[in-house]
């Protein structure tokens, strides 16, 4: 057995310290835009495989007999990529997905398929708005340079910022409701925007817009192909064939 994680999420994080612990042959590949990616017990490589072709060419080549899943849910292209790759080399794949966010009845959702659906749901009137959706979406919305933003990156930007008045925090997660309601309260947020990535570790700004009564651009998660999906390192341990260690 050989297997391909592709991460870059927490969850990808413990399925590689559990797949290691069971001494399977694996590789951890990273897409390449986190500048100091989490370091890990197995060999990993960082970049893209050039589309699907190149996927299914590195599943050939480096001998992979099982793909799992585990990025982003809104990393959409790798995943359609997957897909497309272990259905032509006839390669088992598994994706592992973390539950979303469910909207409660005390949540002030705006609930919008994509980037420019929420660029176009902010108020007319200038607002602080703490724009949580990653460093490679926050160029559209120069189209409302009338708000105030408050950015969050795992990395330093690296250049200017496509938005005339913005602050950038640079962090890495998870955050607790605590610091979340510091950084709102002491920022004077009226607005987030968000993507539902669902899972723990970046939740608490939502349990603090709740808290804070703050409305939510809520962008709903991108639909992709059908693919066996599970929603924990023990079923995909499972599914290789061996129990979950480290009590995952």
């Amino acid at each position: 057995m050989r297997v391909l994680i592709l991460g870059g999420t927490s969850e990808a994080n413990l399925l590689a310290a559990s797949v290691a612990a069971a001494g399977h042959d694996a590789i951890y590949s990273y897409a390449g835009r986190t500048q100091v990616p989490v370091n890990q017990p197995l060999p990993t490589r960082v970049g893209g495989f050039g589309g699907a072709d190149g996927l299914a060419d590195a599943i050939r080549q480096e001998g992979f007999t099982h793909v799992v899943d585990a990025t982003h849910p809104f990393a959409t292209e790798i995943s359609r990529h997957a897909v497309v790759a272990c259905a032509t080399t006839a390669t088992p794949l598994v994706a592992l997905e973390r539950k979303p966010w469910i909207k409660t009845l005390d949540d002030i959702w705006i609930e919008v398929a994509d980037i420019a659906s929420a660029v176009a749901a902010l108020p007319e009137k200038p607002a602080r708005i703490f724009l949580a959706i990653g460093r490679q979406h926050i160029a559209p919305f120069a189209m409302r340079p009338q708000h105030a933003y408050t950015l969050r990156f795992i990395d330093a930007a690296g250049g200017p910022l496509p938005l005339p008045d913005a602050d950038l925090i640079v962090s890495r997660g998870p955050f607790t409701l605590a610091g979340e309601l510091d950084l709102m309260r002491a920022r004077r947020i009226e607005w987030i925007v968000a993507r539902n990535s669902g899972g723990v570790g970046a939740r608490a700004k939502i349990d603090a817009a709740r808290e804070l009564g703050l409305p939510v651009v809520m962008i709903t998660r991108p639909e992709l192909p059908e693919r066996l999906r599970v929603e924990s390192v023990a079923e995909v341990m499972h599914w290789l064939g061996h129990r979950a260690c480290l009590g995952a």
